[in-house]
């Protein structure tokens, strides 16, 4: 009996010190869940009582053009920058893996990006490179290249907001570097004695050797991108930029819940974008599982 008393004690000690994070995931993450998901069966603007519409956000969903488009221009930047990205951050971290004089300084320069690349400041700078005047044509123009309105255009608009997700490319970078190091180099030094280049060293030993962060990498760069929204948001002013061709999803749900107070609309998008991003995640999960082999 005494034993179990001190038990009980024991037990209402440790939940006691982890109170207030359970509090907080109540608060601040579990019921706003929960509660998003009733709001999306309701008919709610924020000064309304909520009421009840069943599937209806749903069903407009379905029929509003204007969510297909999100849909495809998000898709469509998903498909640009993850893959430029990932392939990008490969190649500033084989760079970086060589042992080179001063490496670790090179390492951290290049790391800069990521740290101020989420911010709203760096947002406003990358608007002021690719504006019609501004600093990216002016240094194509010193080389008799006449610049494109590269913000103004639907057709480089996507593609720049593309290359500022690419220009964040150090968490990626770290994880492969890290995945880089644990190549034993035995591997490397057997292929040279079997007379191996350093293309094949790179596509049979590198490139299997890195598959789990190549996986792990694609995987959380895919998630992120579903949901990017500071910077696109911030360039072009909260709208969708030239005839919405950067409405990314995000966005479009943004202007619903906080520009027309369509809260009961904004929360069935939500979690249609949870959808999306949980299909996109199985399928990867299912293409790792089919083509990466851990044992190996």
């Amino acid at each position: 009996m005494r034993r179990k008393k001190r038990k009980n004690g024991a037990n209402l000690i440790g939940y006691s010190l982890i109170a207030p994070w359970l509090i907080g995931i109540f608060c601040f993450q579990l019921w706003p869940i929960i509660h998003s998901f009733l709001m999306s069966f309701t008919d709610y603007n924020l000064l309304n009582t909520p009421q009840f519409i069943g599937a209806a956000n749903y069903s407009k969903m379905f029929q509003d053009e204007n969510f297909y488009q999100a849909v495809r221009v998000t898709f469509k930047y998903v498909f640009i920058a993850v893959p430029a990205k990932i392939l990008f951050a490969l190649c500033i971290a084989l760079i970086l893996n060589l042992k080179l004089k001063g490496i670790g300084i090179y390492r951290t320069i290049y790391y800069i990006p990521s740290i101020l690349g989420s911010s709203i400041a760096v947002a406003i700078l990358w608007k002021a490179l690719f504006v019609k005047d501004g600093a990216i044509n002016a240094l194509l123009a010193s080389f008799g290249i006449q610049g494109a309105s590269w913000l103004g255009s639907p057709k480089y608009a996507l593609f720049t907001i593309s290359l500022l997700t690419v220009w964040q490319f150090g968490s990626s970078m770290v994880v492969f570097l890290a995945g880089l190091k644990q190549i034993p180099m035995e591997l490397y030094e057997a292929a040279a004695v079997d007379g191996a280049g350093r293309w094949a060293k790179f596509i049979h030993i590198t490139i299997p050797g890195i598959m789990p962060m190549m996986s792990f990498n694609v995987l959380m760069q895919t998630i992120n991108a579903f949901q990017m929204f500071a910077a696109p948001y911030t360039i072009f002013n909260g709208r969708g930029g030239p005839l919405n061709s950067v409405m990314l999803y995000v966005i479009y749900l943004y202007q619903h819940a906080f520009k027309y107070f369509n809260v009961g609309y904004s929360s069935a998008l939500s979690w249609a974008l949870l959808v999306m991003i949980a299909g996109t995640a199985l399928i990867l999960h299912f293409l790792q599982k089919r083509f990466l082999n851990y044992d190996d």
